[in-house]
Formats: structure tokens, C-alpha cells, sequence
């Protein structure tokens, strides 16, 4: 009888938490769009993944009906917003992967979504917010059964993460090329022109975080009315790998697009490989190069667009 009564006791107790949490940061703010919430599940999934999935994988990270995911991919591949390619090991299975339209329609979504996080985290104080995700995590462990958790997150920029850019900039271009402290003093002035001028509504950074520590970061900034420009990619050497340069690149585009602007820029140098890799495989295209002497090198100077 006791056991009855306390088993009551904790479905009562979950049932309230999921009635707060649905209220509170649930999915119900998705139901506002065009899209069904099982569709703004693919669509997210797709958004996010580092690599292009079967649709047999999506359908059991989902837990959705084989059936029902076919006639959603389905619509999706008739309205332009998702294209299958045939995998290259197995002729048989074919990997999902959002088309540009597909990341058009999605974006303001995912801005819609990060902003309402972030307006849910902000008047938390940093102990209160890492209690919360450590709370969901373990939520996320328990009824998961053990599942392993995502390799990293992403998450705005918060007091003190300025420092860090600018001290891992500096130390990691020095180490990886020998770039002497102007390129230290370069990205100090970016970052103070990005905090004194931020503008939220068209501007944001975002840190990625791995076992709790910031392992990236990245910056989108206005430069025109109609141009955004992508800053300050970096990746730790002990975090490559796990695709965060991919995903900071297409959080950039997913905000971009939410904002309005039509075309991305960034600058780059010819000595950066694996950030130029990054920015082809996303779609940039390279405008035009120039050399130059900076940071104590001969280098040569490249100017990459992405259209909207």
C-alpha cells in the first residue's frame, strides 16, 4: 500500500513538471508556424546534424512511425526543403539533408527558439543557469537510459567570454602559425567594437562548450543593411573533429536569414585550410584574394560572400 502511494506521489509529481515544462520552454511555441511540430522536429534534426542522416536513423532518434516520416519527407522533397543523395557505401540507403530553401524556411524557427532560451536564461545567474542544465541532463541521462549526451552546445555569449576569445585567439595562432601579438591586438578590437556596438536584434556570438569549457566561438556582425559578416571562427585542437566549425557556420546562416540580411562576407587568409574547407562546404565561394604583411608573415588575403 505504501509503495501504491508513493508511486502515485512521483506520477503526480512528473505530471505537474510536464505540464510546467511544456508551458514554460516545452514545444507548444512551435505550433504557431506552418509546420506541424513533427515536421519542426525533422526540420530541427537536419538543421543540426553535423553529417546527413538515412532516414531510418531519423525515424529512431525521433521515434517516429516509418510510415508517417516517409509522407513527411515526402511533402518536404515536393516544396523544395528537402533533398535525398544516394550513399556512396550502400546503394540502397540515401541521406536527408536540408536544401537551401529547406534552411530558409527553418531559420526563423531556430531565431525564434534561441531567442525564447535566451530570454528564459538570462535573469538566471550563471550558478542558477548551470544548475538548470545540469538538471536537464541528468532528466535527459535517466530517461534516456544512459544515452550518450551531444559532444557540445552551443550558447550566447556571457561576461567574461570576450577574455577568451581574444587570450585563445592569440595563443592558438601563435602555436599553429606563428602569428606574432598585432593579430592578438586585432581581435581585441573587434571584440570591444562588437560589445560596444552590439546589436541583438542583427548581431550575436556564440560559444561552443564541451564538458562545460568553451571549446569555439564565432561572430556574426552587421556590415551593411543587407550584408552580415561572419568573425572570429575558432576551434579548439582538442574539440576538432566533432563538426562545432560546421554547426557555428550554419548558426551564423540560420540567424542571417531570420534577420533579413541577403548575403554573408568574411575574410580569410590562405594559410587557414580548415576554415576554408568549412566555408566551401557551406557554400561560399571565393571573391577575389590579395597578398599582404600582417603579424610578422607574407600572407594572402581572401574575401568569401555567401548569398542568401
Amino acid at each position: 500500500m505504501a509503495a501504491q502511494v508513493e508511486l502515485e506521489r512521483r506520477v503526480a509529481a512528473v505530471r505537474r513538471f510536464n505540464r510546467f515544462y511544456t508551458s514554460r520552454i516545452g514545444a507548444l511555441h512551435y505550433l504557431g508556424s506552418d509546420f506541424s511540430l513533427a515536421e519542426v522536429r525533422i526540420l530541427y534534426e537536419l538543421a543540426h546534424r553535423a553529417t546527413a542522416p538515412a532516414a531510418a536513423e531519423l525515424g529512431k532518434d525521433l521515434n517516429l512511425d516509418p510510415g508517417y516520416l516517409s509522407r513527411l519527407i515526402r511533402g518536404f522533397e515536393r516544396r523544395g526543403l528537402i533533398a535525398r543523395t544516394r550513399s556512396t557505401s550502400d546503394g540502397r540507403r540515401s541521406h536527408l539533408a536540408l536544401t537551401a530553401a529547406g534552411r530558409a524556411a527553418f531559420a526563423p524557427l531556430g531565431a525564434r527558439s534561441h531567442d525564447e532560451m535566451a530570454s528564459l536564461l538570462r535573469p538566471l545567474s550563471d550558478t542558477d543557469q548551470r544548475r538548470l542544465i545540469e538538471a536537464m541532463q541528468t532528466i535527459e541521462t535517466v530517461l534516456g537510459g544512459g544515452a550518450t549526451p551531444p559532444p557540445f552546445t552551443l550558447r550566447p555569449h556571457r561576461p567574461g567570454d570576450m577574455g577568451w576569445v581574444v587570450q585563445r585567439h592569440g595563443a592558438l595562432y601563435a602555436q599553429e602559425f606563428a602569428w606574432d601579438e598585432r593579430f592578438e591586438a586585432l581581435v581585441a578590437s573587434i571584440v570591444a567594437r562588437f560589445i560596444e556596438r552590439f546589436d541583438p536584434s542583427r548581431e550575436r556570438c556564440w560559444i561552443a562548450e564541451k564538458d562545460g569549457e568553451p571549446v569555439g566561438s564565432v561572430f556574426l556582425v552587421k556590415r551593411s543593411k543587407t550584408a552580415a559578416q561572419l568573425r572570429l571562427l575558432l576551434v579548439e585542437p582538442k574539440a576538432r573533429g566533432l563538426g562545432i566549425g560546421a554547426r557555428l557556420v550554419a548558426e551564423c546562416e540560420s540567424f542571417a536569414r531570420a534577420a533579413g540580411y541577403r548575403t554573408i562576407t568574411l575574410w580569410t587568409n590562405s594559410v587557414l585550410t580548415s576554415a576554408r574547407q568549412i566555408y566551401e562546404a557551406a557554400g561560399y565561394r571565393l571573391i577575389d584574394s590579395k597578398p599582404h604583411v600582417s603579424f610578422g608573415h607574407e600572407l594572402v588575403g581572401e574575401n568569401w560572400e555567401k548569398a542568401l
